[in-house]
């Protein structure tokens, strides 16, 4: 396996949910801990990383972290995103690092399994840049997504591919468009991103000396930039688990990501 280590950009000041990192969620246990905890812990539950390090430019942030064991790195308040921070904090990391997985602060919930497939996805094939994970979503859940977006609320990214599984589009609405029996389905035609990155030193290199697009700032979407400047996304297709994976956007995302900590198993 190529030599990778894991980031988890972190901010405080988050525009929909300021502080959200040091937010408690209980677990399977009734135990609560706080997101970037969680996040770390599921992040050092991938086999064979080198490292996993929290990199914020919070202090309260990087204290909470060194509180429970995690390594913390610093990085500048100028980064707009998940992604130039992770490029900021290159030089932090050894040499022969070959691959840098951007395990966003939010993803407490994502398998495993998910990050190991990025990375193999790299290994075999020497010309991709980037990988993401997606996963069909179930009709049931595009519904509620449906029904969040009608309300004006974010409920998650969805993303096109290509027939080599290179992605078209990402979009905070739900794409392609769905006719009426779309949905009758278990699984529907709808990919959900799952916001892990894995990016070659390369990528992130050409990121940084992109200047951000008008498709990024309108859909809030980092990864757009890499469209944009030509560099492909591979997005790998990985099995829908038995849980729902929430991201936590907004207060009202607490109460379902604790209800699927405790369907996870995860205390």
């Amino acid at each position: 396996m190529l030599k990778t280590v894991i980031l988890i950009p972190a901010r405080f000041a988050s525009t929909r949910y300021p502080g959200k990192p040091l937010v408690d969620l209980k677990g399977a246990a009734g135990i609560a801990k706080p997101l970037i905890q969680r996040s770390y812990e599921a992040a050092t539950r991938v086999p064979g990383i080198a490292a996993v390090h929290v990199v914020t430019d919070d202090d309260r942030i990087a204290a909470a972290v060194r509180g429970f064991g995690g390594s913390a790195m610093m990085t500048s308040e100028h980064c707009r995103n998940g992604t130039e921070r992770c490029a900021e904090a290159l030089d932090q990391l050894d040499s022969d690092v070959e691959v840098v997985v951007n395990f966003q602060g939010d993803a407490l919930l994502t398998p495993p399994g998910f990050v190991t497939a990025l990375v193999g996805q790299l290994d075999i094939s020497p010309d991709s840049m980037v990988a993401t994970p997606a996963m069909r979503q179930r009709s049931d859940e595009v519904r509620r997504l449906q029904a969040e977006e009608a309300a004006g609320r974010v409920g998650g990214t969805s993303v096109v591919v290509d027939n080599e599984g290179r992605a078209l589009y990402f979009s905070k609405k739900l794409i392609p468009y769905l006719p009426d029996n779309s949905l009758d389905r278990e699984l529907s035609p709808v990919r959900l991103h799952i916001g892990v990155y894995a990016y070659r030193r390369v990528a992130l290199a050409t990121y940084v000396t992109t200047p951000p697009t008008e498709l990024e700032m309108l859909e809030g979407l980092e990864q757009l930039r890499f469209l944009v400047a030509g560099v492909p996304i591979d997005v790998v297709e990985v099995a829908t688990p038995s849980f729902s994976l929430r991201e936590l956007n907004n207060p009202e995302d607490v109460s379902p990501i604790e209800d699927a900590l405790a369907m996870a198993g995860l205390e």
